[in-house]
C-alpha cells in the first residue's frame, strides 16, 4: 500500500504565524497530509497578528499533535515523511534543534528530521543578528537544515502582502521537494519582451 505524502508544519512564537499558516493550505490543496505542531507561544503570536483562533489552524491540518506530546507519530524516524517546515522559525526553537535539545515535540521532530537525513527547512523570523544568532545557524546547517530567512523577492512584483507571503511560503515547499504548482520562477531576462523593458524605462 503506497504511503501518502506527509509533511510536518510546526508553527512557533516568532512573528509571521501567517507563512506556517498559507503552507497548511497550500498542501491541502495539493493533496499533501500535513501534520501540525503549534507552540504555546505560536498560539500567543497567533491572536496578536491574525483573527483566527488556535482551533481555525487547527483544521487546517490533516493531522494536529500536542507540542508535549514526545511520544507522537512524527517523534519516530519510523514515521516517513517528506520533510518537515517550521514557519515561522523562533530563535529558541533554533537554539533547540542546533543542540539536539528535545525538550518538546517540535524540537524532536526536527531532530528526527535530520538524523534520518531527511529536508527540514526553517523560517528564522529574527532581525537583526548577533554572533549567538549566526553560530546557531551554522551549527543547524552543519546538521542539514536549511536555514530560509523569509526574506520578500520583488522581482515577482508582489502586489499585496499576500504576494509576498505566498511567494516565500512556495519558496520553502520547493526546498522540501513539493511543487504546490505556484512558484514564479525565474526564467531569465533574455525572455522579457522589448515591450515590457519600455515599459519600465529600461533600455533594451
Amino acid at each position: 500500500m503506497t504511503e501518502p505524502t506527509r509533511v510536518i508544519v510546526a508553527i512557533t512564537g516568532a512573528s509571521g504565524v501567517v507563512y506556517g499558516i498559507r503552507a497548511l493550505d497550500k498542501l491541502a490543496e495539493a493533496g499533501v497530509e500535513t501534520h501540525l505542531v503549534m507552540t504555546r507561544s505560536g498560539i500567543a503570536t497567533l491572536s496578536h497578528e491574525t483573527d483566527l483562533s488556535a482551533q481555525d489552524v487547527r483544521d487546517r491540518a490533516s493531522v494536529v499533535h500536542s507540542p508535549n506530546d514526545l511520544g507522537a507519530s512524527i517523534s519516530s524516524g519510523s514515521f516517513r515523511v517528506a520533510g518537515m517546515l517550521v514557519a515561522p522559525c523562533s530563535v529558541r526553537t533554533l537554539s533547540g534543534i542546533a543542540n539536539s535539545y528535545d525538550e518538546d515535540l517540535v524540537v524532536r521532530a526536527a531532530d528526527v528530521t535530520l538524523k534520518e537525513r531527511r529536508r527540514l527547512v526553517l523560517l528564522l523570523r529574527e532581525t537583526p543578528l548577533h554572533a549567538g544568532h549566526l553560530r546557531l545557524m551554522s551549527q543547524v546547517t552543519d546538521s542539514g537544515a536549511v536555514v530560509m530567512p523569509p526574506v520578500p523577492a520583488f522581482y515577482t512584483r508582489p502586489a499585496s502582502v499576500e504576494d509576498i507571503v505566498d511567494d516565500t511560503v512556495n519558496r520553502s515547499l520547493d526546498l522540501l521537494g513539493l511543487d504546490v504548482g505556484s512558484e514564479r520562477r525565474w526564467t531569465g531576462e533574455r525572455n522579457r519582451t522589448r515591450q515590457d523593458t519600455r515599459r519600465e524605462g529600461v533600455r533594451p
